[in-house]
């Protein structure tokens, strides 16, 4: 995990400087930083645009009462594409577009679904599932399980009365 965010981090970061300078030195420093700009507002538009069709997908796909062809994770897959055509960089730009084309982010979907499904055998991964009381208030908050050595109780306000104090002996 540490080398992954070292990864992460560092060496990625660093071979965008590399090429940014490298499209700086061949293009010039105002074209590269319009380049930049131009990417990020066409990045966030295909991600909106391809965005909205995921969720209309699935949309229609729920009232049908069928699973969406493409599933979650190719809608996190278009998120993470959009938030990399956001991001400044050549590299992260051209790895956002290719998560945006459906042809592409398919095969990924499918690869990233096999590797959960194999940390969920392994144990790696744990799905939890809640079901809430009807009327629940808090249907979404996770509660730990009840336990035997744990008294659950409630206060209630008194009035600071002297008369109605007992003495205990």
């Amino acid at each position: 995990m540490l080398g992954k965010l070292f990864l992460l981090f560092t060496i990625v970061p660093a071979l965008e400087l590399y090429v940014l300078i490298q499209i700086g030195e061949r293009i010039g420093g105002l074209a590269t930083l319009v380049m930049l700009f131009a990417t990020g507002i066409l990045g966030a538009a295909l991600a909106r645009a391809e965005g909205l069709r995921v969720l209309r997908t699935w949309q229609s796909s729920l009232a049908a009462g069928t699973v969406p062809p493409d599933g979650v994770i190719s809608g996190a897959l278009v998120l993470l594409g959009g938030v990399l055509l956001i991001s400044p960089g050549v590299l992260t730009d051209v790895a956002g577009l290719l998560l945006l084309v459906p042809v592409v982010r398919r095969p990924i979907a499918r690869y990233v679904a096999s590797r959960l499904e194999r940390a969920v055998a392994t144990g790696t991964v744990r799905v939890v599932q809640m079901r809430a009381a009807p009327g629940d208030p808090f249907s979404g908050v996770r509660r730990p399980p009840a336990r035997p050595d744990v008294i659950d109780v409630e206060g209630e306000p008194v009035a600071d009365d002297p008369a109605s104090r007992q003495r205990l002996p």
